[in-house]
């Protein structure tokens, strides 16, 4: 099938946008700041190596993050930017051995990263049955988001990735309108961007919500229901999805459930890897 048929398959391979840490020059230990806080034990600037990084672009205490104060790097996720930037965009050249690459590729990677975030959610929202009649336009999406990612290093580094992103976002909010209202007695109240960090939502019946962006900052969600909830967004730092039903929940990522607490009972959608700092269920009764 053509290329440019529109009723062609997705183009992009789900393990080009899951993050493959040997194929990168450390981007996101480079490229980002860092703010000493719960999150990360030091502040450092933009552009700067982080001081854990080793020669061969690996992390020094990668197995001990979580219990050295970077808890922060262990629920980042660049989709598969940071490979696609240092083997495609500058061709396997790193930033060390070419330094003259570093700045301009410093700056390319943040805009690779939210287009390969893009290319995940528009290839999540094309497997949603309800929103078949979106199809054709969330196929062009991807198309044009994937040529966007095939752009030379100084087209991307001035590309006006927001304003790209802003049209994608519409049509990923009107495909999570269309899936949500299958679910039967769904919850109608819009908890778009809501304040529910700390919330007491156990045993909830979340089926259906529209949850997109909320703040749900240590909420405690144990054995809540989820299915079909569309998470687009949502901050579960701290959160407790233990025995929860993730099922089919809409725009979930790798990301939020590894900034998340929860156990072996927790049902995830099969996309996504149960976080190895989660634990073990409680037996019945316990």
């Amino acid at each position: 099938m053509h290329r440019d048929d529109p009723t062609a398959p997705p183009v992009v391979e789900g393990d080009a946008l899951r993050a493959d840490c040997a194929k990168c020059f450390g981007l996101c230990c480079v490229a980002l700041t860092l703010t000493a806080s719960a999150d990360f034990a030091i502040n450092k600037d933009a552009g700067t190596p982080c001081p854990n990084l080793a020669d061969d672009f690996r992390c020094g205490i990668h197995t001990r993050l979580r219990p050295e104060g970077f808890s922060g790097c262990t629920v980042y996720d660049c989709f598969g930017a940071g490979q696609k930037v240092s083997q495609d965009t500058y061709g396997g050249r790193d930033w060390r051995s070419d330094p003259d690459t570093a700045q301009q590729m410093f700056q390319v990677f943040p805009v690779m990263r939210q287009l390969h975030e893009l290319l995940w959610y528009v290839t999540e929202a094309l497997t949603l049955p309800a929103a078949e009649p979106l199809h054709p336009d969330l196929r062009d999406a991807l198309r044009t988001t994937e040529r966007l990612t095939g752009l030379p290093a100084g087209e991307l580094a001035e590309l006006d990735v927001s304003a790209h992103r802003d049209r994608v976002a519409a049509l990923l909010l009107r495909a999570g309108e269309l899936e949500r209202a299958t679910v039967p007695r769904r919850r109608k109240r819009s908890q778009r961007g809501a304040d529910l960090i700390g919330a007491g939502l156990r045993g909830a019946d979340l089926r259906g919500a529209e949850l997109r962006g909320a703040y749900l900052i240590a909420a405690d969600l144990r054995g809540a229901d989820l299915r079909r909830a569309e998470l687009i967004g949502a901050d579960f730092r701290d959160a407790d999805l233990s025995d929860a039903d993730l099922t089919g929940a809409l725009f979930l990522t790798q990301a939020q459930l590894n900034a998340a607490k929860g156990n072996t009972a927790t049902k995830l959608p099969d996309s996504l890897t149960r976080p190895a700092h989660w634990t073990a269920a409680r037996p019945a009764g316990a």
